[in-house]
């Protein structure tokens, strides 16, 4: 409600860069899973025709719906499905990308439903002690998924604070992914 808790991680400028594409580009549809307050997705949302959002912090899908994003209801059920159970080449056909953000070297806590931090119930196999040895290690892991990276960059994570921090400042490793 006081609008904390916003994030930044690229620029228009940035996003254009990751997938290679100009102003004026555009597609038919994206579907930001763990959309936050949508600060995020209104950085990508320019290249995009219909904008569909998950999100299961009530707070923040009180922030997406005060945006007019279509937030989908039963949609965070997406976000249990476990990797090998997904087609990824029916789901992305023709043309669709994965973009994925990926914080590193961080506690594996994730937010779920009821406002309460939870473990999670998979964790990847990501190898390495260091930020680079972990990213190097992705590769195998989106492979086994069914997919190939086509481009990745390190960006910051910056993120609004809460009542122990002002903010946030976390190194994002993110990817653009298609099925193979």
């Amino acid at each position: 409600l006081l609008g904390r808790g916003s994030m930044f991680v690229f620029s228009p400028e940035q996003f254009q860069r990751l997938l290679k594409i100009n102003p004026e580009w555009k597609s038919h549809r994206l579907l930001d899973l763990g959309a936050g307050d949508g600060e995020v997705t209104k950085v990508m949302s320019p290249h995009f025709e219909e904008i569909y959002a998950t999100e299961l912090s009530e707070t923040m899908i009180w922030q997406l719906q005060k945006k007019k994003y279509r937030y989908l209801v039963n949609a965070p059920c997406i976000l249990y499905v476990r990797w090998e159970w997904l087609d990824p080449a029916g789901l992305f056909q023709p043309r669709g990308s994965v973009i994925l953000f990926v914080i590193l070297n961080e506690c594996c806590f994730v937010f779920s439903v009821g406002g309460k931090w939870d473990k999670p119930s998979e964790v990847l196999e990501i190898k390495g002690h260091t930020w680079e040895e972990q990213v190097n290690s992705l590769p195998e892991v989106f492979g086994k998924a069914g997919f190939a990276i086509e481009a990745f960059t390190r960006l910051p994570y910056l993120c609004e604070g809460d009542m122990y921090n002002d903010y946030y400042v976390l190194d994002d490793a993110v990817f653009v992914l298609k099925p193979v």
